[in-house]
């Protein structure tokens, strides 16, 4: 097992708070995706990828056929897809992945959660060099898949982690640029991919903080998440289980 599944294992995934947050979050990259590669999902693997995704969260048909319509109203603002980096309480690194249509309000809010808990907002390339991108997916075991062989199997198409979580299902890690060879295969295996996207994974240690620092952390981190522009909070400190 490699740092992926460690990873994996250490985060506290919150499904973005409720079921308003999973969709707001989907709906946004759903309308991306089509309209950086056309709202036809048969020509668009990205946006196949994330329908998937939307409805292994049981999002419903009609939120993710809006999604797509909105890429092609004339009336609605670009969202743009800008990274945060930056420092919280103890030197803990962050990056934060933001979808927004209006970057003066987005970087505003922000710098404000971590000067009111202690951090600093960095510039571009203060921390990205600490995670690595990384395309994952989900796919539906059955007793047809062998693990192993899998594995093998998909390091030639970029792939550099495959194992299984805690709900069974298997877990497909690879570099970011493979995203489109590791979804072809697995769909020409007709394998079921239950949600696809990309991570970023500290190549550092996590620390582990005073629980003064961490308490700080923990809230900035709850601040980020709740942002309805944030998308994705990435970070260095180790939580408690």
């Amino acid at each position: 097992m490699g740092r992926a599944f460690e990873f994996r294992k250490e985060r506290k995934f919150k499904r973005w708070g409720n079921m308003a947050r999973v969709f707001t979050r989907l709906g946004k990259e759903i309308t991306i995706a089509a309209k950086n590669g056309g709202p036809d999902p048969d020509y668009n693997p990205t946006l196949r990828t994330l329908i998937q995704t939307a409805k292994s969260e049981n999002m419903p048909k009609d939120n993710i056929d809006r999604a797509i319509k909105r890429a092609s109203e004339k009336d609605q603002s670009d969202f743009q897809e800008i990274v945060y980096e930056g420092y919280g309480p103890g030197g803990i690194a962050y990056l934060i992945e933001t979808a927004t249509d209006n970057h003066t309000r987005t970087v505003a809010n922000v710098r404000s959660y971590f000067t009111k808990y202690g951090g600093t907002l960095g510039t571009s390339g203060s921390v990205d060099f600490m995670f690595d991108h990384k395309c994952v997916f989900k796919v539906k075991a059955s007793d047809s898949i062998d693990l192993d062989e899998l594995e093998l199997e998909l390091i030639d198409f970029g792939a550099d982690e495959v194992f299984k979580d805690d709900e069974d299902n298997i877990m497909i890690y690879g570099a970011y640029k493979s995203f489109g060879e590791i979804q072809k295969f697995i769909e020409e295996k007709k394998f079921e991919i239950l949600s696809g996207g990309f991570e970023r994974i500290p190549t550092v240690d996590l620390k582990t903080l005073p629980e003064e620092q961490r308490i700080e952390n923990e809230k900035l981190i709850d601040k980020l998440e709740n942002d309805d522009d944030v998308q994705n909070v990435y970070h260095t400190l180790k939580l408690e289980n």
